[in-house]
């Protein structure tokens, strides 16, 4: 089992920045591909980035290449997503998620554990 808190969002105005956690415990948080996904109201939950269990391979929706820059430091078990340029459209619900595999990192299906996400706002 792996358990994971998320933290970090709020209110920002359009442009600035934020930096999300995923802190984990459980077992063996360093043998898994990380991932963060994120549903605005209304929507369907959509991939954002993801990680490799060593950090080596990283992964990013187009609508957010370019802005935000994900992480991961095994030795205190957790996650990071470095937001940037923030806009109103990326305004939603931020999760993370762990997967054992690390075959298909932009399908939700695959992720084993989630976290119970938390909100940014971005403000226009």
């Amino acid at each position: 089992q792996v358990q994971l808190v998320e933290s970090g969002g709020g209110l920002v105005q359009a442009g600035g920045s934020l930096r999300l956690s995923c802190a984990a415990s459980g077992r063996a948080f360093s043998t898994y591909l990380m991932g963060w996904f994120r549903q605005a109201p209304g929507k369907e939950r959509e991939f954002v980035a993801a990680i490799s269990w060593r950090g080596n391979s990283l992964y990013y929706a187009d609508s957010v290449k370019g802005r935000f820059t994900i992480s991961r430091d095994n030795a205190k078990n957790t996650v990071y997503l470095q937001m940037n340029s923030l806009k109103p459209e990326d305004t939603a619900i931020y999760y993370c998620a762990a997967d054992s595999r690390g075959i298909q990192v932009t399908m939700r299906g695959v992720y084993d554990y989630w976290g119970q996400g938390t909100q940014v706002t971005v403000s226009s």
